[in-house]
């Protein structure tokens, strides 16, 4: 998955894009054991939304900004705004899930 930094981050909230940020960090163990889930997650919704990673301890006024308190947090947003936001996932089918509840609430808002 790719990582973002702040100005990344900010490109991303434009008009037009969907985007789900993991905001996490090195030292988080579950982050890493949720790695393989969220590359598999990335290539199975490749073309309809693009999955990015942010790492908290790089760019802290971002994580500040969107409230982010703990690790990992996955947040979906569309058009610069978060529609929905996850924390500490079990597996690659609750990521799915999460995915597909928050784009239809993004629709509904649009």
């Amino acid at each position: 998955m790719k990582q973002i930094n702040q100005q990344q981050f900010e490109a991303y909230m434009q008009p037009g894009k969907t985007v789900l940020v993991e905001f996490w960090a090195p030292w988080c163990v579950y982050c890493r054991r949720l790695a393989p889930a969220m590359e598999a997650a990335a290539q199975a919704w490749e073309g309809k939304l693009e999955l990015v990673q942010m790492n908290i301890d790089e760019a802290p006024e971002v994580a500040q900004q969107q409230a982010i308190q703990v690790v990992p947090t996955l947040v979906l947003y569309q058009n610069g705004l978060a529609v929905d936001a996850i924390t500490a996932p079990q597996s690659r089918r609750e990521i799915d899930e999460f995915i597909q509840v928050a784009l239809e609430a993004g629709k509904e808002q649009a």
